[in-house]
């Protein structure tokens, strides 16, 4: 967010600037409080009154961004950059929304402006590093990533970030704000993505694996937009399905496939829910998670004796119970799903080793595991 200023030649624009400052204030306290609807509105009914002000096309296109819009952002950027062609605001975000866009080359230009324009700005630095990581430039990206340390941005993204690449201790779960944005920009796409680009196939492998067997109330761990939910819903008198990310439990919901589908944390769900499963299912969740401890201590709790818990992860390489990978994905082994189901009191039905998807046209290796409650 940048502050509205009066013109560059010291003009007032009279009352419109005074009506245009109460909207972009409004704006911003929206938008601030996550409110990203009612800040659309303010910045726009700002910019009506004050029409080409680089502020309010830069924080209107920010907002636009926030609600999975990026074309319409980058238009609106170009706008601003059009008025002030060094606006490191505006340049920042001109290349968030040319990266959600795929266009990481372009993208990689515009934050490089807004460094030369803004050189000490942490979250400029913080994007330059994931621009980079996704060129394949690992090198480059971890000095980004330190260089955003340096400049303030010494976040928990920002150590989850150099920790998928080497740097430092490896978290024990994701960033919850990245995981939110990173699935509340990737909803609408992410069936076909998934499906058609990933051959994605967990979910049937999982049900495959349950061999027809009822529940009375299942759980559909990190349902997503609710792949899943076709697929249990003939074995489940009650299916629930939960989810970190608010659009995707919009698209969950409106799939009709769940009784409810609620949006929490799922660790934080396993432990404070009143409904009891003799059936949950995490279907390609656990590579956003990371320690799965508390996860396991959840499961054991809501899971009564002789219900069941299955679940796909990234397989993990020898002599590793848990890595973050350059992907920003983890992987766990055998021995530690092993360990923890003893732990937790669950008894390992089964197990296989799969690919569970593709990742640029490679499979994933991945452990499939069907675990009975004690």
């Amino acid at each position: 967010m940048i502050k509205l200023r009066r013109a560059a030649d010291g003009g007032t624009m009279g009352g419109n600037f005074e009506r245009a400052r109460d909207f972009f204030m409004r704006g911003v306290a929206h938008y601030e409080a996550g409110d990203f609807a009612a800040a659309e509105r303010e910045f726009a009914a700002a910019l009506a009154l004050v029409p080409g002000r680089a502020s309010a096309l830069t924080n209107l296109g920010a907002v636009r961004l926030k609600l999975g819009r990026p074309a319409e952002a980058a238009a609106l950027l170009e706008e601003a950059l059009a008025q002030e062609p060094g606006n490191a605001e505006a340049l920042r975000q001109r290349a968030a929304a040319l990266a959600e866009l795929g266009q990481l080359e372009a993208a990689l230009a515009s934050i490089d402006a807004a460094l030369q324009a803004q050189p000490a700005s942490g979250p400029a630095w913080t994007l330059r590093g994931s621009l980079l990581r996704s060129l394949g430039r690992v090198a480059e990206a971890a000095a980004a990533y330190r260089a955003a340390a340096a400049n303030g941005d010494d976040s928990a993204l920002n150590r989850y970030f150099l920790a998928s690449l080497g740097e430092g201790a490896t978290p024990a779960n994701a960033p919850r704000e990245y995981v939110e944005a990173l699935f509340d920009g990737y909803s609408q796409d992410f069936d076909a993505h998934l499906v058609q680009v990933l051959h994605y196939r967990a979910p049937e492998r999982l049900v495959q694996g349950l061999r027809g067997a009822r529940a009375a109330a299942a759980l559909d761990l990190g349902c997503g937009t609710g792949l899943c939910g076709p697929l249990l819903r003939p074995l489940a008198e009650r299916l629930d399905g939960v989810d970190l990310s608010a659009r995707m439990v919009e698209r969950a919901r409106a799939g009709g496939a769940y009784d409810d589908v609620v949006q929490a944390d799922i660790a934080d769900y396993l432990r404070t829910t009143q409904r009891r499963y003799d059936l949950v299912v995490a279907a390609d969740v656990f590579i956003y998670v990371g320690a799965l401890e508390q996860v396991f201590q959840g499961a054991a709790r809501v899971i009564p004796p002789g219900g069941r818990f299955c679940f796909s992860v990234e397989l993990a390489g020898a002599g590793q119970e848990l890595v973050l990978q350059p992907s920003l994905r983890y992987a766990h082994s055998a021995g530690y799903i092993h360990k923890l189901a003893k732990q937790s009191g669950f008894e390992i039905s089964a197990t296989s080793e799969a690919p569970i998807r593709e990742d640029q046209g490679l499979p994933i290796p991945g452990l499939f595991a069907w675990l009975a409650r004690q």
